[in-house]
């Protein structure tokens, strides 16, 4: 039995449908977490067992895990949260006690780059509250660590549309990894499919390339065929903006110090750490998801 949690969200749809493409016919079982099953295909409810509920209410959890041997898990944004670490655990300590109570074998979960390095790194330090949690319980335990997503350029469309610029508060010039989404789920996914494996490891997943927030604005500008530039925006500045939107100051903060983070270091990994496991570049990206996106 392998259960996937957010089933409807960005990266785990993309992982169940990965992992409905790789089970064996009577093989393995899927059953799926979701708050809203009706937001399933008919195609994925005609195979999947569904548990309505959502994965911080500890029945909900508790039920879902039972007879569960490979566990994909990851904590919902909310950017309404009051705190960080506390929205994690919130999500965190159901999945734990259902470890312990239902015997669980394999958990893969979302984390972050820069376990051991980050400091003060808003949302990426929080997330690390999760791993120290679960490798408590003992159970074997991926934590796929990836650096910012490229989809998150996504959220900027509408100013790359109407003013050919980006904005984030941090260096034009570090160089940094960035990830595809379907390259974490296709990991996800294989460890989720592979009852070989023991133990606890983290596994970095960093894409094929650094880049900086210019090399990014150069890309897109050759992809999308307009000019388009990156502009650095004070933190103050930047959490004010997203207030005004409606998140909640912690929320906001955490983005500012995670920012300031990766400027300090906290996505750097060691020279010869593999990529082979994360091959979307960014161009190719650009190509396939961000130009229609921009020319919608």
């Amino acid at each position: 039995m392998i259960v996937i949690t957010t089933p409807t969200g960005q990266i785990g749809k993309q992982v169940l449908d990965r992992v409905l493409d790789g089970v064996r016919e009577g093989g393995e079982q899927v059953r799926v977490v979701a708050r809203d099953p009706a937001r399933l295909p008919d195609h994925v409810r005609e195979r999947v067992e569904v548990v309505r509920g959502s994965t911080d209410d500890v029945d909900t959890v508790d039920r879902a895990l039972s007879g569960a041997d490979s566990v994909f898990w990851l904590v919902p944004p909310t950017s309404r949260a009051e705190s960080l670490q506390e929205h994690v655990l919130a999500f965190a300590r159901p999945l734990c006690k259902a470890i312990n109570n239902q015997g669980v074998r394999r958990v893969v979960a979302v984390s972050s780059l820069g376990r051991g390095v980050a400091r003060n790194a808003g949302q990426i330090s929080a997330i690390f509250a999760m791993d120290d949690l679960v490798e408590s319980t003992g159970v074997d335990y991926r934590s796929l660590c990836p650096p910012g997503f490229m989809e998150n350029m996504l959220r900027q469309v509408a100013t790359i549309k109407s003013q050919g610029t980006f904005f984030q508060p941090m260096s034009g010039d570090r160089k940094t990894p960035t990830c595809a989404t379907r390259d974490i789920a296709a990991v996800a996914a294989d460890l989720l499919l592979d009852d070989s494996w023991t133990g606890q490891e983290s596994v970095p997943l960093l894409g094929p390339e650094d880049l900086s927030q210019h090399d990014l604005a150069q890309i897109m500008s050759e992809v999308l065929a307009r000019p388009v530039r990156f502009q650095q925006v004070p933190g103050e500045a930047y959490r004010a903006t997203l207030t005004r939107n409606g998140m909640s100051d912690a929320w906001a903060q955490g983005l500012v110090n995670m920012a300031a983070a990766v400027d300090r270091g906290a996505y750097d990994v060691p020279a010869g750490t593999p990529r082979a496991n994360t091959p979307t570049s960014f161009r190719q990206w650009c190509e396939e998801v961000l130009k229609p996106a921009v020319l919608a």
